[in-house]
């Protein structure tokens, strides 16, 4: 699973969809893996917008990466190679392949197993 992944997914517990603790699910025994993928700058610059920043510097903290600038890149700071191969990555070449996403408003977790998480959920939970 894709560190950019877990900025689009909340808790799929029909009472977090309304928590704002629900989002970012939050990281828990990750194994993490690097798996080195072709340099996308024009990827990064067009994913960035669509980013919750707060979420991902959340979530990068918590797997122990450096810490990101507080606001998000823009304007000229889009075209600092560093800084798109830094995020670059972050979000694209680090796996979790193993752990557990735990919702931080009912404490739900999702398994991931070989870099997949399952995001369904058992009946009385829907």
């Amino acid at each position: 699973m894709k560190i950019i992944t877990v900025n689009f997914v909340t808790c799929a517990v029909k009472e977090c969809k309304t928590s704002p603790s629900s989002f970012p699910l939050h990281f828990h025994d990750a194994e993490l893996e690097l798996q080195e993928v072709d340099f996308q700058p024009e990827f990064i610059r067009n994913v960035i917008p669509r980013i919750d920043w707060e979420g991902l510097r959340a979530t990068a903290n918590e797997l122990g990466f450096p810490s990101l600038p507080e606001s998000k890149p823009e304007g000229e700071a889009l075209n600092n190679e560093q800084t798109l191969k830094d995020l670059h990555r972050l979000l694209l070449e680090t796996q979790v392949m193993d752990g557990k996403l735990v919702c931080g408003n009912c404490g739900h977790e999702y398994v991931i197993k070989e870099g997949i998480a399952n995001f369904l959920l058992p009946s009385h939970l829907v």
